[in-house]
């Protein structure tokens, strides 16, 4: 029976994975030495390595096999034949450029012809194209098979994660009508700090100030937005401040939080197997976690009838609790939030479920992905009840868009909206100092 190695050899590399622009003698080669390693390898001692040291294993095989044919190829021609063996043996095949990129923060297929890139907020066609639907297929196999998921045509949408923490998403016929499709969120290899929110403008001095406060003083926050808005991103910067003496757990559907810090543990949730069992929610996760002794629960994303129960987790002395929801605007996030509670199958009047979630709720932060691409914190709220019971959202930051230029940047600055929030005391209580004046717009911000 063939080894792991030398069935990923096989199904990889079968088929030329050089361009057609590339000259034959390299094509050759490929194929010569593919053969090569198959035929003169010990293929079960390599499958036993990590992939860095599969990867220089190979590339030290291969110019062993050259120098033993003598066969002599400019550095340039050399690099492409030991680097598209590689690529295709333990890579990812056409991606691994593209993943190595790190000015590329999205990487989507279309179809085996036609992949496009992100950058700096800008979506661009790159030159990268795979060999047909197949070739696809087998890169998708590689990034979800080492996390125990599966994708088929009984189950034809998967989310998956690269070994980097870069968040996979990809869809094949039937539900799909052109092939193949692949979304890839990468993420950066050493994770945003607060300063690098700063230098992009994603918020302002006193906003950081105020949500790095908000963290310390173990309040409840909610990060609200659209696909692709930063809501991940700015969840790992605000757990960057719980204290180290804290315990963490975080739950996530496919993980890809990185919390840099000791005391942190991780849970993830999981699909049923292919005899339909074993699956994992979220909910059950966050059920579990309660039991772990935690002092705060970070949920990645709440999407259905766990927020019920990460809302109660909020009321029952796991403060400072953080979570994301899919949502456009504060008030939205907030009814999201009503319906998930609802979806718990919990039958209890609107008013009940309105009073738990304002009891359980402190700071919604609303982040927004703007039509020139770039993130934004676009309003900083506090949750309150007010003396006849309703619940109010009391706007303490926000965004306010001024203008677009003809480049179609978008113009605008960040001000306090002058509402004094009643959590201010908690956070002096905590030790955060921190003053009236800073929730007090200047007087060009109120002229503007």
């Amino acid at each position: 029976m063939a080894s792991l190695f030398e069935r990923r050899v096989n199904q990889t590399l079968k088929t030329k994975p050089v361009s057609n622009e590339q000259n034959q003698y390299i094509e050759e080669l490929v194929e010569h030495y593919k053969t090569r390693l198959l035929r003169d390898t010990n293929l079960e001692a390599l499958t036993s390595l990590s992939q860095g040291e599969m990867r220089l294993k190979i590339e030290q095989l291969v110019s062993q096999f050259m120098s033993e044919e003598k066969v002599v190829i400019p550095r340039q021609e050399k690099d492409l034949l030991i680097s598209s063996i590689l690529d295709e043996s333990v890579g990812f095949g056409p991606l691994e450029p593209l993943i190595s990129d790190e000015s590329i923060t999205e990487i989507l297929i279309n179809g085996y012809d036609e992949v496009y890139i992100e950058r700096f907020g800008k979506l661009e066609q790159s030159n990268i194209s795979f060999r047909d639907d197949a070739h696809v297929r087998h890169v998708v196999d590689r990034i979800v098979a080492p996390i125990g998921r599966r994708i088929d045509e009984s189950s034809p949408m998967v989310d998956a994660r690269l070994p980097d923490g870069s968040r996979v998403n990809a869809v094949i016929p039937p539900v799909s009508l052109n092939g193949t499709l692949v979304s890839i969120r990468k993420f950066r290899k050493d994770p945003f700090q607060m300063d690098d929110m700063l230098q992009f403008n994603t918020l302002d001095e006193r906003m950081a100030l105020f949500v790095q406060a908000v963290t310390k003083s173990k309040l409840n926050t909610l990060i609200s937005g659209g696909t692709g808005s930063g809501k991940t991103t700015l969840l790992n910067v605000l757990a960057a401040d719980i204290p180290h003496g804290e315990r963490v757990i975080t739950i996530e559907d496919s993980a890809e939080l990185r919390l840099d810090r000791p005391n942190v543990i991780g849970m993830e949730a999981r699909t049923e197997n292919v005899e339909g069992q074993g699956e994992i929610t979220i909910r059950q996760l966050v059920r579990n976690a309660l039991r772990m002794r935690p002092d705060r629960i970070i949920v990645g994303e709440v999407r259905s009838g766990e927020a019920f129960d990460m809302l109660q987790a909020m009321n029952t002395g796991h403060e400072g609790s953080i979570t994301t929801v899919h949502a456009n605007s504060t008030d939205d996030a907030l009814r999201r939030v009503e319906a998930m509670v609802v979806m718990a199958g919990l039958e209890l009047p609107a008013r009940i479920i309105r009073e738990y979630i304002v009891g359980a709720l402190d700071i919604i932060i609303q982040v927004t992905r703007l039509t020139d691409g770039t993130r934004k914190i676009v309003a900083i709220s506090e949750v309150v009840q007010d003396e006849d019971g309703e619940h109010r959202i009391k706007e303490i930051f926000r965004f306010k868009r001024t203008n677009m230029t003809e480049n179609g940047d978008i113009e605008g600055y960040y001000t306090p909206t002058g509402y004094v929030p009643n959590c201010l005391s908690r956070l002096n209580t905590f030790g955060q100092n921190i003053s009236d004046s800073l929730f007090i717009p200047t007087e060009e911000e109120v002229r503007l």
